[in-house]
């Protein structure tokens, strides 16, 4: 890039200032939330990904230098193929779950039978009917924001947002759901994992304790498609 062309020292400290900005829109809707599926804590997320790229891009331009804050796009990723102006989309959520507590798990379960006739805890009474009556009884939400409760452990998520060409039929897909989604459909994907966690912890290696820098990957994020 010629000289003529970098971003100017101004433009890049103003970005910074967005950044800054944007950190405490997006500290100040977390600490009003009213729930895991706030909008104002998801439209604050959205903002602070965007004035973060932003700031990335002029000072990567300017100076040739970058920050921790990007996300990783999955090495095998698929350029987003689909229309520009979407009439329809399908919202894709994986959620992976270690059970931790079996006791636990079909304890939940019993409480959840004991006081719900249609809630039959099958299988022997084991992990695999006691799953069947608590996601019968709670949403999938639900279950995420109260898993310790019911034995689980936390592992790796991920939302796919994936646009369609029209609004599906009812009862059209629910023979195969995923079948006809593709990477190439993929408008945005939102991913969590603690392999991000552990990206962090080699940048405060390499940069001593006093670098409080936190990896926005850590964090459920936007991947571009």
């Amino acid at each position: 890039m010629s000289d003529a062309a970098l971003p100017t020292v101004a433009e890049v400290r103003a970005a910074a200032e967005a950044v800054k900005a944007a950190l405490d829109r997006h500290l100040a809707a977390v600490e009003r939330r009213t729930g895991d599926e706030d909008p104002d804590v998801y439209a604050a997320f959205n903002e602070l990904a965007a004035a973060s790229e932003e700031y990335d891009e002029l000072l990567y331009d300017r100076y040739d230098e970058v920050t921790p804050f990007e996300i990783p796009a999955p090495e095998d990723g698929v350029p987003y193929a689909g229309p520009a102006d979407p009439v329809a989309f399908s919202v894709l959520i994986r959620r992976d779950y270690a059970v931790v507590e079996p006791l636990r798990l079909i304890a939940q379960a019993e409480r959840v039978a004991a006081h719900d006739r249609d809630a039959e805890l099958v299988d022997d009474g084991g992990t695999a009917g006691a799953l069947g009556v608590l996601f019968g009884e709670y949403e999938p939400d639900e279950i995420a924001s109260r898993y310790k409760e019911f034995g689980l452990e936390e592992g790796d998520s991920t939302l796919w947002i994936a646009a369609s060409e029209e609004v599906a039929e009812p009862g059209e897909w629910l023979n195969s759901p995923f079948e006809h989604t593709g990477p190439e459909d993929v408008l945005h994907r939102f991913d969590v994992s603690s392999v991000f966690d552990e990206e962090t912890d080699e940048f405060d290696d390499e940069d001593g304790p006093e670098d409080d820098r936190e990896d926005e990957a850590a964090h459920p994020g936007l991947t571009p498609a």
